[in-house]
């Protein structure tokens, strides 16, 4: 059986000192916090590590544990300190369109977890586990409208004859689909079987590449494999490949801020992820 949700602890991981009102502001504040301190990250699939989405794992692992987590991990814990602070919260999953091959109407699986928050000024999305490009603030529900974040501009699309939304980032001048949802509430067991299946499956890109992203003031750092690229706002992006398993360990813990797990598969999985071939030009 869980243990009550440690929202003190969750609050001082992420350094949230402010207001707990369940606001709008609130929202925004935490939102912004948890992006920018516990980073996206897949070392446990990549480990063939199970990935549990209880609430007393997470906090083992996000809140105390100094680790970050892929996206089941990151809107649960977040599901859980919106609940605690007395938002009401509806959890909802979606369709990863970003780097797939299929236009904005196409189908992938259901492998996408985000969430519906309902306030007073109207429904937002918030979102806190799409690797390099989570969301650093929560988005309007309304569609066709461009909306600033601390990063990039997004907006939603309708499709599907208005039944679902596209949600898209402005990249270099070019509006990019990121996930396709629509408003059916999930239950847990949904997030389960989903998580397993991505760390199970064979054909899971997650099994075999290392992916870490966190935002920070004016850009953000996501690591593919073994190239690390730096994104500044209206600036252009810098990658640098990172050639032995110990700068790939430095770049985890120093850049991400991640607590590396203890395992003995590590370092021969960071020395393979180390000798990947540079991705063409």
């Amino acid at each position: 059986m869980d243990t009550p949700f440690d929202l003190d602890a969750y609050l001082a991981r992420i350094g949230h000192a402010g207001d707990r009102a369940p606001t709008l502001d609130t929202l925004r504040a935490v939102h912004l916090a948890h992006a920018q301190t516990i980073p996206f990250e897949t070392l446990d699939p990549l480990l063939r590590r199970p990935v549990p989405l209880d609430a007393d794992a997470l906090q083992a692992k996000l809140v105390r544990g100094g680790r970050g987590g892929w996206c089941f991990e990151h809107n649960h814990l977040l599901l859980h300190a919106l609940r605690a602070l007395g938002f009401r919260v509806t959890p909802l999953v979606g369709r990863v369109l970003w780097n797939a091959s299929v236009s904005v109407g196409g189908v992938t699986s259901r492998s996408h977890m985000l969430l519906l928050v309902h306030l007073r000024e109207g429904d937002h999305i918030a979102d806190v586990g799409f690797g390099g490009l989570t969301l650093t603030a929560p988005l309007r529900l309304v569609p066709d409208v461009e909306q600033p974040t601390p990063h990039e501009t997004f907006r939603l699309v309708p499709i599907e004859d208005g039944r679902e939304l596209a949600l898209q980032a402005r990249v270099a001048g070019e509006w990019r689909p990121l996930y396709r949802f629509d408003l059916q509430p999930q239950h847990q067991l949904d997030y389960e079987m989903s998580s397993w299946y991505l760390c199970t499956n064979p054909r899971s890109s997650f099994l075999s590449n290392l992916l870490a992203g966190r935002p920070e003031p004016g850009g953000r750092r996501v690591l593919r494999n073994n190239v690390l690229t730096t994104h500044r706002l209206g600036a252009p992006s810098e990658s640098r490949t990172l050639t032995t398993a110990a700068e790939i360990r430095d770049t985890l813990e120093r850049t991400f801020g991640i607590a590396l797990p203890d395992s003995p598969d590590l370092e021969p999985t960071l020395e393979r992820i180390a000798a990947t071939p540079p991705p063409p030009p």
